[in-house]
């Protein structure tokens, strides 16, 4: 798999999002790993100590793209304030999408 690839799919990224406001205990990380899905990206999301979401999602640019803009969102109970986004290299390391319960 080329990452750099210009294909169809577009060009691959990989983002870190962190995601701040009212965002835990709301089922955030079960419908942030729901619609990356749906999409078909990979990576994960998981909680932080601090009350944040942090989650890294790979595939082609404007797929991240609409996942990120859901993020914005999120699920109807969370009050999202702040998303933080630091845009990496895509390494192609994670075969799916998971929630990790690591903090």
């Amino acid at each position: 798999m080329n990452l750099d690839d210009d294909s169809s799919e577009g060009r691959q990224t990989q983002v870190l999002l962190t995601i701040r406001g009212q965002v835990q205990g709301v089922g955030y990380r079960a419908s942030a790993a729901d619609q990356a899905r749906s999409l078909g990206l990979r990576g994960w999301v998981r909680n932080r100590p601090n009350s944040d979401v942090e989650l890294c999602a790979e595939g082609p640019e404007e797929i991240v793209q609409r996942l990120i803009d859901w993020c914005h969102r999120g699920p109807p109970a969370a009050r999202v304030m702040a998303v933080e986004i630091m845009t990496q290299t895509a390494t192609g390391e994670f075969p799916d999408f998971r929630i990790r319960r690591d903090e």
